[in-house]
């Protein structure tokens, strides 16, 4: 991690600012199996983050050696009227699904490049993107075992427990859904 620096961004204009930096990064660890993700991915991925730039509590989190951005990680709250929960492959019960605005902050992404991987750079981002955060739970989804066997244990390490799967459109994969309690 020597020679990495973070930097903190939570107003939505300047992170939109920032996707010129963001983008290989995420175009780098998004081309790598599992995910394989291509052109319309990198596509559907900014639309997604212009939008999740607007929603409330947005954060992001950028981990640059000098100027090249080799880690990102952002996220929001849930809002009360959120579909998040209506994707879950198993019922969890209506009281864990119900959200207030301000019960669950959900991680969208966390990512590093492989040539800063096991440096302790996912970890540090993490931390400083919900260091304050008066949340219930903080949530996040990812591939499951063995695809993503590392970010599994990395997740367990923090305290994430693995809650169900969701899948997010008929021929999208499963993802295991974690929740980290807060209190």
């Amino acid at each position: 991690m020597m020679g990495v620096t973070f930097e903190p961004i939570g107003r939505s204009e300047e992170a939109v600012r920032q996707l010129d930096a963001v983008v290989p990064a995420y175009q780098e660890v998004y081309a790598e199996p599992p995910y394989r993700e291509g052109h319309q991915d990198v596509a559907d991925f900014l639309v997604r983050f212009r939008r999740q730039t607007t929603r409330d509590g947005f954060r992001l989190i950028l981990a640059r050696d000098a100027d090249e951005v080799v880690g990102f990680s952002f996220g929001c709250w849930l809002p009360a009227d959120t579909g998040w929960w209506s994707a879950m492959l198993e019922p969890v019960g209506e009281a864990f699904v119900e959200e207030s605005g301000r019960r669950t902050f959900n991680v969208a992404e966390l990512a590093v490049r492989r040539a800063w991987r096991r440096q302790g750079i996912a970890a540090e981002m993490h931390r400083r993107l919900i260091p304050d955060l008066e949340a219930e739970r903080i949530t996040l989804t990812m591939r499951p075992e063995p695809e993503a066997a590392a970010a599994q244990t990395a997740y367990a390490t923090w305290g994430y427990q693995k809650v169900g799967q969701v899948r997010h459109g008929d021929t999208a994969p499963a993802y295991d859904v974690m929740v980290l309690s807060m209190r």
